[in-house]
């Protein structure tokens, strides 16, 4: 209620001293929001459930089909049939933006605008918060990483229509490599080479074969250069910075996957400084891994507005507004000293777990790889050689999720190119090994419990070997 609902309430309904106890809760909400929209700023401190509640019901109610007199008459007028569906979409139903740009407001849901248009400046905040402070725009896509990489690599390419090549630092995740091919151009797969990281043998950036395939293909014969910061070990961080500025050298547009790198202060830190030094038009991240919300978004944010407002206005038509809303509530919900402890917590439990791994692996004569890999790191499978799959199923029948076996044997086609070695982001990899990752919001149970059952996993297999040797 506002205060001209409130001083219409009679006497007999209500003493007036409790309704002014009231109105002055009523007030406080209300300065938060009207803060919020004045700073489009993530709030220091989390809001309560029932603030936030109160703020989405209040922009929902802005929308042309929350408006208590309305005559539709358009072929789309948000109709929502199931009661189920309409509360968990919070009665918004129209979606964001127009057919010309992803960020265009739409007269028949001004909420939905002020909820779309908010949440882009809140994530432009949370990335000028952990570190990418040039960054100048961000926008939120209903699209999962991948789809976004394309969608950005389609809007390169229509500022560059004679270039087709896309000069793409390996990385075994089929959905980057997919996403050169479905936006219509040539993958140029650069296997990486072995690099040294803190006494660790890892997979990074071949930047002479960068450099040859520029001068053997044209430097405007190329749409881009895509690189990765967060991956698998024993991948570790492309060099972001020294391919930045070989891209700025030879006028080559870069794009950076970031899938879950905001959660990282070193990566963060690359790509900051990557921008500084040299190119870099794009980066791309995922919600649901950087924000802890149902997979479906993802975050592409540049240091040129120009560039992300180009890939906004590729979207065609309307956009789901689900995303926005998930991403709006949790950043509302956790704040920068919420968020701030969740990156803390992880980098602690990298660590945590790079300790428990290297105790378990000297049992057994095992090396754990991480080098300066700030979330995955690798355990080899040396002397579990023979079925090192097995591994991973025994520990996926035990309720652990997420760790990946490579056999360094295997090779996989997608469309069309082959790659050797499948999983190990370099065709010459022979050694097996396990990958481990201190995501964010991860636990130390998860971590103590993963430890465990990994530890038996490790013991029946070689209690297995032992009684196969003796028959």
């Amino acid at each position: 209620m506002n205060d001209f609902t409130l001083k219409s309430i009679a006497a007999d309904l209500a003493p007036a001293n409790y309704l002014s106890v009231a109105s002055n809760a009523r007030v406080h909400r209300d300065k938060l929001i009207k803060l919020l929209l004045e700073k489009k700023k993530i709030p220091e401190d989390g809001w309560e459930n029932t603030t936030i509640e109160y703020f989405i019901g209040e922009l929902s109610l802005m929308d042309s089909n929350n408006f208590p007199n309305r005559y539709g008459v358009g072929e789309r007028e948000a109709r929502i049939v199931c009661d189920m569906v309409r509360q968990r979409h919070y009665n918004f139903a129209h979606g964001i933006g127009r057919s010309g740009s992803l960020t265009e407001a739409q007269p028949k849901a001004t909420g939905s605008t002020v909820m779309n248009n908010l949440t882009n400046s809140l994530v432009l905040d949370l990335i000028h918060e952990v570190g990418i402070r040039s960054c100048k725009k961000a926008i939120l896509v209903p699209l999962a990483t991948g789809m976004a990489v394309m969608m950005t690599l389609l809007s390169l390419k229509a500022k560059r229509p004679q270039a087709k090549y896309v000069l793409w630092s390996r990385i075994d995740q089929k959905s980057c490599f997919k996403s050169i091919q479905t936006a219509g151009l040539i993958p140029v797969v650069i296997d990486t080479i072995p690099v040294e990281e803190k006494g660790d043998a890892m997979f990074g950036t071949d930047l002479k074969e960068f450099r040859n395939k520029i001068e053997q293909l044209d430097a405007s014969n190329i749409c881009c250069a895509l690189s990765t910061t967060s991956c698998f070990a024993p991948r570790t961080c492309d060099s972001i910075v020294e391919l930045a500025s070989l891209c700025r050298d030879n006028d080559i547009p870069h794009v950076v996957n970031n899938a879950y790198g905001l959660q990282s202060t070193y990566l963060t830190h690359q790509l900051e400084q990557a921008a500084r030094v040299g190119r870099v038009d794009a980066f791309v991240q995922s919600t649901d891994k950087n924000l802890l919300v149902p997979v479906g978004g993802a975050i592409i944010a540049g240091f040129d507005e120009n560039v992300i407002n180009l890939v906004s206005e590729s979207y065609p038509g309307r956009a789901s507004s689900s995303q926005t809303l998930d991403v709006l509530i949790t950043l509302l919900s956790l704040g920068k000293n919420g968020y701030r402890r969740l990156v803390a917590e992880r980098k602690e439990l990298h660590q945590y777990l790079l300790s428990q791994m290297t105790t378990l692996a000297k049992t057994y004569a095992e090396l754990v790889v991480s080098g300066k890999n700030p979330i995955s790191l690798a355990l080899t499978l040396t002397n579990f050689a023979t079925n090192p799959q097995m591994i991973g199923s025994m520990l996926h029948r035990r309720g652990v999720s997420g760790c990946r076996v490579v056999s360094g044997r295997e090779s996989k086609t997608i469309g069309g190119h082959t790659f050797q070695a499948w999983g190990s982001h370099n065709g010459l990899a022979g050694v097996p090994y396990l990958t481990a990752s201190a995501a964010l919001g991860i636990s130390r149970e998860e971590v103590d419990g993963f430890i465990s059952k990994l530890r038996q996993v490790l013991q029946e297999r070689v209690e297995n070997v032992v009684s196969v040797t003796k028959a």
